[in-house]
């Protein structure tokens, strides 16, 4: 049986904030459901907010899709924030210096906060 990949899904909270909810296991085979996500969740949104509390399983492939999202969010001059990390990927995001480049937030509200 195979591992199942992660699942994305868009919801457009205002016309400036769109959340992707990641579930299950983010890795290479995740990159055409991330970036469907990513069109989905609009070019003209201002912030685009990641939430990892249904991640299960993040590997180096995984981070890198994170980059490039991250890069494709700049160019598009948005923003790019993540909630629902566990303590373990936080230290990932700390070790790899992502933290510095994607706003992590305790939760739905504050990362919304920090969006407006």
């Amino acid at each position: 049986m195979s591992k199942p990949i992660a699942t994305l899904s868009t919801r457009k909270l205002s016309d400036a904030v769109s959340v992707i909810d990641v579930k299950g296991e983010v890795t290479a085979a995740a990159e055409t459901a991330l970036m469907d996500a990513y069109n989905a969740a609009g070019a003209q949104v201002k912030a685009i907010v990641l939430n990892f509390s249904g991640l299960e399983y993040m590997n180096s492939s995984g981070i890198g899709l994170l980059v490039t999202l991250l890069i494709r969010v700049n160019r598009q001059k948005q923003r790019l924030l993540a909630y629902g990390l566990s303590d373990h990927y936080r230290q990932i995001f700390d070790l790899t210096r992502l933290d510095e480049a994607i706003g992590i937030h305790a939760d739905e509200a504050a990362a919304l906060a920090a969006a407006a």
